[in-house]
């Protein structure tokens, strides 16, 4: 948590980005802490925001069915990039 950087297009990384999102397992009171003295804002839950992580985390799930790539059995990231693609243009075609 220390090291989270916001990429911006110019100039230095902002510190402290507009949201963080995260499921119950980051929910300890020392990362809250951690969070607060860096500016952030209470936590709070947002509907919209947890419809698209939700969205992000079935997706992966849908990946994960994908033998090689849940174990990574490939040598190379370009390799398993590859294969990530493969998978995700199966899924999407599937639907």
């Amino acid at each position: 948590m220390a090291r989270l950087r916001v990429p911006r297009r110019t100039g230095r990384p902002r510190v402290t980005p507009d949201a963080v999102l995260a499921d119950k397992a980051y929910s300890s009171r020392a990362i809250r802490r951690h969070l607060r003295r860096r500016g952030g804002r209470p936590p709070a839950f947002d509907r919209e925001a947890y419809k698209q992580r939700n969205t992000v985390e079935r997706c992966i799930n849908k990946l994960k069915q994908w033998r090689g790539l849940a174990t990574r059995y490939d040598k190379t990231a370009t390799i398993y990039l590859a294969g990530l693609h493969l998978a995700a243009i199966f899924i999407w075609s599937a639907r």
